[in-house]
């Protein structure tokens, strides 16, 4: 009855003049140092220029998406990739800060149709944070950056398979 293979747009991971915003916290920058250069490391492996990686610092994760969006604003880069730690601690700021970061960056993929990424650890405590930068959890920081990458060429060939109206990147 059903006969072949279903169409597919599938992303790939070659970074190759393509250029991305990462937008960091400098709140907890023991981790998020971290994070950094491991999302830098995997966007040069995967083929990314020096020139094409615009690293923005800001205070804290709550700031990140303000920034983001207006580095998407600019039109100067193909995705926009923000990384940052939030540690719980003993007063609910972390459920706030966690609430309005993760609703904030999504938004700005929203309403720019720039691919904005997620790379925020949201742990319980320091020793979660540390496996998430290298040890037994991976490291989320060259995650973002091959998230980042697949989405870009996920959206390139989406929009090139099937152009819609009103789409910002057309």
């Amino acid at each position: 009855m059903h006969k072949g293979t279903p169409k597919a747009v599938d992303g790939k991971l070659t970074a190759e003049g393509l250029c991305f915003a990462i937008i960091v916290s400098r709140f907890n920058a023991s981790i998020t140092t971290k994070l950094l250069e491991g999302c830098v490391d995997t966007l040069r492996q995967r083929g990314t220029d020096n020139e094409c990686i615009e690293v923005i610092w800001c205070p804290g994760a709550f700031e990140i998406p303000f920034l983001a969006r207006q580095a998407a604003l600019t039109g100067k880069f193909d995705a926009i990739i923000c990384l940052g730690a939030v540690i719980r601690g003993d007063t609910p700021h972390f459920d706030y800060v966690c609430d309005q970061t993760t609703r904030g960056i999504g938004q700005v993929g929203m309403e720019t149709n720039v691919p904005t990424i997620f790379g925020i650890l949201t742990t319980d405590n320091l020793e979660q944070a540390l496996d998430r930068i290298g040890g037994k959890s991976g490291h989320k920081g060259s995650e973002a950056a091959e998230a980042a990458i697949e989405m870009v060429h996920v959206l390139k060939d989406l929009l090139l398979k099937y152009p819609t109206k009103g789409n910002l990147n057309s």
